[in-house]
């Protein structure tokens, strides 16, 4: 029993240890940002010092040099959160987010930007368009993709009238639970959640609640506060949500697809340069004549550029009229995608780069 002793003190000496050096490094690294401030001039925002480019390089060495026992995630998640607390020193990014508090839109702001980051919750999608472009807000954060719903539609209209520049791009994995104030499914007779999130348990209310009133709300946060006023009702959200919000969690993982992801988009006002990984998203409007999108398609295979993602919306620019959203591989800057891009401008009505921005890490 004393050799068990003196070997977990001697266990506990060591992580205490590390600790301290772990802590002295944290610091120096924070006075080392400090310098990056004074290098770029006196009188600049959080804004003018961030880098995403720069930060997606150091996170993907980080994943590379990680042997574990920690997985990838959680190294990214720790060296997030350190370069965000050594970025907001002096004024913390402002970050424009779907809310209210406890949404999935936030926990994907804390996922790319960290804690120390501002989160500003607004009442729409449109007005975190509105909020990035009036410079209220440093960037936003919006839902573009669910792996089992598809597109987020207005999302994707946003695009057809905002300026906004696609900045990075963050998937989450969603876990949905059902939430009420009393915590017993028998007493429950409406449910509230976003459109998407009861689309995505439809399964799962079929089975358990076959006669309750689903009903459509902002979002799940939203559903969150509706829930905790009365006893008959219940809220789909995520676990943060329940907690921000009192209620109690009735069931766990009621999602119906095991790998229920979420992808967000950061959107700002700025192209930032290449990070080694990148993706860059079009916005193209054709002519109405026969091969129109396989003029658009064809410069991508002939430059060897990889083709990720399409989606179609009409383009209120005139009845039957559509553009295309594309998502392909490559920066913007690539000297192969400026070539496909230059012979797909000369045959279509428009064409806008929406962005071009680090492929999202674990």
């Amino acid at each position: 029993m004393t050799d068990q002793k003196k070997s977990l003190a001697e266990v506990r000496e060591r992580i205490d240890s590390i600790d301290k050096t772990i802590q002295e490094l944290i610091s120096e690294r924070a006075t080392w940002a400090q310098e990056v401030a004074k290098v770029k001039g006196e009188g600049l925002s959080a804004i003018d010092y961030y880098r995403p480019e720069r930060e997606a390089h150091v996170l993907r060495m980080v994943v590379d040099r990680n042997n574990g026992p920690l997985s990838d995630t959680e190294m990214v998640r720790l060296f997030r959160e350190i370069m965000s607390s050594c970025l907001a020193q002096e004024d913390p990014l402002k970050i424009g987010f779907l809310g209210p508090e406890g949404t999935f839109s936030e926990q994907a702001v804390r996922k790319h930007f960290g804690h120390a980051a501002y989160g500003l919750p607004l009442g729409s999608i449109e007005e975190v368009f509105q909020e990035v472009a009036a410079g209220h807000a440093d960037f936003g954060v919006v839902p573009v993709e669910n792996s089992g719903q598809g597109m987020i539609q207005v999302t994707l209209d946003m695009f057809l009238t905002s300026d906004a520049t696609i900045c990075g791009e963050v998937e989450l994995r969603v876990h949905q639970c059902l939430h009420s104030q009393k915590g017993v499914l028998d007493v429950i007779k409406r449910v509230y959640a976003h459109a998407q999130s009861l689309q995505q348990c439809k399964t799962w209310l079929r089975v358990n609640l076959p006669d309750v009133e689903c009903i459509a709300v902002g979002s799940n946060a939203e559903a969150a506060r509706l829930a905790r006023h009365t006893d008959d009702a219940a809220a789909i959200a995520g676990e943060t949500a329940g907690r921000v919000y009192g209620l109690t969690t009735i069931a766990r993982g009621i999602e119906d697809r095991a790998d229920n992801t979420t992808r967000f988009l950061v959107i700002g006002r700025t192209l930032f340069p290449p990070s080694g990984n990148d993706r860059t998203s079009l916005l193209v409007t054709v002519n109405d004549k026969p091969g129109a999108l396989y003029d658009v398609l064809s410069p991508f295979a002939k430059h060897d550029i990889s083709l990720n993602r399409i989606e179609s919306r009409p383009s209120h620019t005139g009845k039957w009229q559509y553009a295309f959203f594309i998502d392909i591989s490559g920066h913007i800057h690539d000297t192969a995608l400026q070539d496909a891009v230059k012979e797909i401008e000369s045959g279509v009505a428009s064409l806008r780069v929406l962005g071009s921005y680090p492929v999202a890490l674990p």
